[in-house]
């Protein structure tokens, strides 16, 4: 017998993460951006806002995961170390 583990997304925006996030941050460049939302949308902590072509991200609950900066089709979105 196996038990579920079932964790509903976004649970950073209860708890600050900044302090122990995995050592890479996101760094929106405003260059290339399209507007198409794919960073806002796939985030797991829904920490990202913004509108149009401006996004950017709240440090403070994010996990460092990167998946802003895979989804993002025009590479706009980098990782860089802390």
């Amino acid at each position: 017998m196996f038990a579920k583990l079932i964790i509903k997304p976004a649970t950073s925006l209860d708890n600050k993460t900044g302090s122990w996030r995995s050592g890479k941050k996101p760094k929106f460049l405003h260059n290339k951006c399209t507007g198409c939302r794919m960073c806002y949308l796939l985030c797991p902590e829904g920490c990202i806002s913004g509108s149009k072509k401006f996004y950017d991200v709240d440090l403070d609950y994010c996990k460092g995961c990167g998946i802003c900066s895979v989804v993002c089709p025009v590479e706009d979105i980098v990782m860089e170390k802390e």
